[in-house]
């Protein structure tokens, strides 16, 4: 099992906890899996039990491609990461309601 960094672009779906006058939201997820794609699945899944409307799914890599990708990864990233590998879970790191215009999920990981 490995852990996956995934941001997770949301659309509307009534019940799902987004605030007033959002029209969508950016997740950045932890999410286990033996594969990206068992990783995107199990993240999907859970999100739409919890009423969320997922439209798009980016991957990022495991934390090996991602400090290998040059990204700076601080201790209470990791602290998350290796959580979502202890509980074989999907951990939300961030949520970024969306207001209006255009979204931009790749500016949850600059």
């Amino acid at each position: 099992m490995k852990v996956y960094t995934l941001v997770v672009e949301l659309g509307r779906r009534a019940g799902d906890g987004l605030p007033k006058g959002a029209t969508g939201a950016g997740l950045v997820c932890y999410a286990a899996g033996h594969d990206e794609g068992e990783a995107v699945r199990e993240t999907v899944a859970i999100l739409k039990q919890a009423d969320m409307a997922p439209l798009d799914v980016s991957g990022y890599g495991t934390l090996d491609e991602r400090l290998a990708e040059g990204h700076e990864i601080d201790e209470a990233e990791r602290a998350l990461m290796d959580r979502a590998l202890a509980e074989n879970s999907v951990i939300i790191a961030q949520m970024v309601p969306w207001f209006g215009g255009e979204a931009d999920p790749d500016s949850l990981m600059n």
